[in-house]
């Protein structure tokens, strides 16, 4: 019996790096497959080079968007049939890109959206911990906040220990996932949730490299792994319950 043809996903990654292949795991898990021909194509750009995107949105720094689209046309050329970026923060960038993209580019952000508004019951109320350009930007709260939910964020204190946890010689991005970065998200997860948080969204592709649904007295809200589902889904695959 012939399979069902599937789409090929373009991942750009790179940033992170383990952030990116962190979200080709999560589409493996996503993937109801019984053999290795169940799973769907992908093709994992990682660029690491491209220009750090809190610096670009916050300082001024050099622009994401010409390396992002690079990607995206590299993605293509390779036989990508329609595209994610696994970055949250990329996403700042997103209208610039989908005006450009050679290829459909899937918005982690909406797809998030959409999957917190499915919750039981809905969380009214999320605190979002994310890099401090993702933060500010507000893109997260303006997409959340006509659909009824609002965003709480961090105190500027703990947003730049959210940083440090992230950014810190001995953070997320250097390959400390354990020890005092768990410690700090987890610190301030305790103080979203102290102020009302309902569920807390993981707003950088580094944060579910340490904070997992179990640490928390609240949902986790993961747009690596929704953003999975929804690629896997696109792609024409059966998705894992």
């Amino acid at each position: 019996m012939s399979r069902k043809k599937l789409k090929t996903i373009g991942v750009l990654g790179g940033m992170g790096p383990e952030a990116s292949a962190y979200f080709f795991g999560q589409l493996i898990r996503a993937t109801a497959a019984a053999s290795d021909q169940d799973h769907v194509p992908v093709i994992l750009y990682s660029l690491p080079q491209i220009p750090d995107r809190t610096a670009a949105i916050l300082h001024g720094g050099p622009s994401p968007v010409p390396s992002l689209l690079r990607g995206l046309h590299a993605l293509r050329r390779a036989g990508a049939d329609f595209a994610v970026m696994s970055c949250i923060s990329a996403h700042y960038f997103y209208p610039r890109l989908a005006a450009k993209s050679p290829l459909p580019l899937l918005n982690l952000l909406e797809e998030t959206l959409a999957a917190a508004k499915n919750l039981k019951p809905v969380p009214e109320t999320i605190g979002l911990i994310a890099t401090t350009g993702t933060v500010r930007s507000r893109i997260v709260a303006n997409l959340f906040k006509p659909a009824g939910l609002e965003v709480i964020v961090p105190s500027a204190r703990s947003q730049e220990r959210v940083m440090a946890a992230i950014y810190g010689k001995n953070g997320i991005k250097a390959g400390f996932t354990d020890g005092r970065p768990r410690e700090i998200l987890l610190e301030v997860v305790g103080e979203l949730v102290h102020r009302g948080a309902r569920a807390i969204l993981a707003g950088c592709t580094e944060v579910p490299l340490v904070l997992r649904t179990e640490d928390l007295p609240v949902p986790l809200v993961e747009p690596m792994a929704i953003g999975a589902r929804a690629a896997v889904k696109r792609a024409g695959a059966r998705l894992r319950r």
